[in-house]
């Protein structure tokens, strides 16, 4: 049979959130108190008013997580986007990473993008390339639809996907 021993967990400060009745966060600690027969929790309302908060501003951190990590080059040397078509939410990051066959980049077809969205915005320019292993080029894309994409100096040799936001 297992035993527990008195520990302190700290649930840390979120100082900078602001809530509705709320000004400030601030650092609070939830002890546990153990017996070989019994197990307290020592806590207030404020403790757990700072959990539920700091579980608050996690969701809200994770909303703009990374959805996909797409890599440049495939470890067989083809020049290719890995994976090639995929899907994201709205506001979810994409991060393009250079792995094999570089230099790279990431440019929007212009003509197979979202009507109002500026491809020049979303887009490395031609001139800028990933050119060492690891290097990467995030984007997060808002407006839902098709978004052609392509590595302009490997084009030519295929190297071209599609993301779809929906």
């Amino acid at each position: 049979m297992a035993t527990v021993t008195p520990a302190a967990v700290a649930i840390p400060s979120f100082t900078g959130l602001k809530s509705a009745g709320a000004s400030k966060v601030s650092r609070a600690a939830v002890k546990f108190a153990a017996s070989p027969r019994m197990c307290a929790i020592k806590s207030s309302l404020k403790d757990v008013g700072v959990a539920v908060a700091a579980t608050a501003a996690s969701a809200i951190l994770a909303s703009n997580a990374l959805a996909i990590e797409v890599l440049l080059g495939g470890d067989d040397g083809s020049l290719a986007f890995i994976p090639k078509s995929f899907s994201v939410s709205p506001g979810e990051k994409i991060v393009f990473k250079n792995n094999a066959g570089f230099p790279h980049n990431i440019v929007f077809d212009e003509d197979e993008i979202p009507s109002g969205v500026d491809a020049g915005k979303i887009s490395m320019s031609e001139e800028d390339l990933l050119n060492a292993p690891g290097e990467t080029y995030a984007i997060t894309l808002t407006e839902k639809g098709d978004y052609a994409f392509y590595c302009s100096p490997h084009q030519g040799a295929g190297m071209i996907g599609k993301v779809t936001v929906n």
